[in-house]
C-alpha cells in the first residue's frame, strides 16, 4: 500500500488533518507520511481501523535540524500491521518548546521510547503517565542529543599505547605463553 492510498483511507476518519506523502528510499516497503502535530493521536487511531490494522508500535526517534530548519525536530514513528505484513512511517515536525501528545494511550509500548526522547532531546509528551529521565541521572542538566548541547570535554587522540611492562617481563611472558600452549619445545 502506498502513502497516498493510506492517506486516502485515513483522511475521512480525521477531519481537518492535512497529510503529505513523503519520498524516501524505501517507500515501496515503508511508506512515509507527514502528519500534523495536533492530529497524531487521531491519525494513529485511524490507522488501527479494519483494512489498515497498524496495531503494533515499533519505535519512535527524533532528528534535530538545529540551526538549519524551523521547526527544529522531526519525530519519526514506525507502526506495523502484522496481519497485512506492512509498515508505515509517520513524521511529525515540532519546535523545541512545543509539546506533543503521548502515543502511550494508543500504543502502550510507546512509553519508554518517549521517555528516552524526553531525556536525550528534551521533547515533552503531554499526558505521558511517567515522563521522567530514563538514561541520564535526575540531576543532569540539558539534553545530550540536541545539536546545541555544549560539549565540555576536549581530549587529544591517543596515537600510541605506552609499554606497561619492562623488556624482561615481556620476554618472560612470551616464554611462559609459549610453553603453556605446548606449541614449542624448550631449547
Amino acid at each position: 500500500m502506498t502513502a497516498e492510498e493510506i492517506i486516502a483511507r485515513i483522511a475521512p476518519a480525521v477531519p481537518g488533518a492535512t497529510y503529505e506523502a513523503l519520498a524516501s528510499a524505501d517507500a515501496a516497503v515503508t511508506p512515509a507520511i507527514l502528519v500534523p502535530r495536533e492530529q497524531l493521536v487521531a491519525t494513529c487511531g485511524a490507522l488501527q481501523m479494519p483494512g489498515l490494522e497498524f496495531v503494533a508500535f515499533s519505535d519512535v526517534t527524533a532528528v534535530d535540524f538545529h540551526p538549519n530548519r524551523t521547526p527544529r525536530f522531526d519525530l519519526v514513528y514506525h507502526l506495523v500491521s502484522p496481519h497485512r505484513r506492512a509498515r508505515v512511517r509517520l513524521k511529525v515536525r515540532i519546535n523545541a518548546q512545543e509539546a506533543i501528545e503521548t502515543l502511550s494511550t494508543v500504543y502502550p509500548g510507546a512509553g519508554w521510547p518517549e521517555r528516552e526522547l524526553y531525556d536525550l532531546f528534551g521533547i515533552v509528551f503531554d499526558g505521558h503517565p511517567d515522563l521522567r529521565r530514563l538514561m541520564m541521572p535526575d540531576e543532569w542538566e540539558g539534553h545530550p542529543l540536541r545539536k546545541d548541547y555544549p560539549v565540555q570535554l576536549r581530549k587529544d587522540a591517543q596515537t600510541y599505547m605506552p609499554l606497561q611492562v619492562t623488556e624482561e617481563e615481556f620476554r618472560a611472558n612470551m616464554e611462559r605463553d609459549r610453553f603453556q600452549r605446548g606449541s614449542a619445545k624448550p631449547r
